[in-house]
């Protein structure tokens, strides 16, 4: 079976509340995390000693146990990124 492309094998949080992520197949990508910041359920996210801790880990991007992100909506709603 094949993996899929949206499977996060890296990330690099920066500052500016966006991830930098390399998916499955190579491809880096620039993901804006501002927009989660409004959402209760990622309240965490809004310290930035925190977001700077993400992860890749089980295919996605985590935090802790219970903050993580779905790796599609990630691969969906983010943009090439040309470092």
């Amino acid at each position: 079976m094949k993996t899929p492309v949206w499977i996060v094998k890296a990330v690099q949080p920066q500052p500016d509340y966006s991830l930098i992520i390399t998916f499955a197949n190579g491809e880096k990508r620039i993901y804006d995390a501002r927009p989660l910041l409004k959402e209760n359920i990622y309240a965490q996210l809004r310290s930035i000693a925190f977001f700077l801790k993400a992860r890749a880990d089980c295919g996605t991007v985590v935090w802790s146990d219970e903050v993580d992100i779905a790796p599609e909506h990630l691969y969906e709603c983010s943009m090439p990124y040309n470092n």
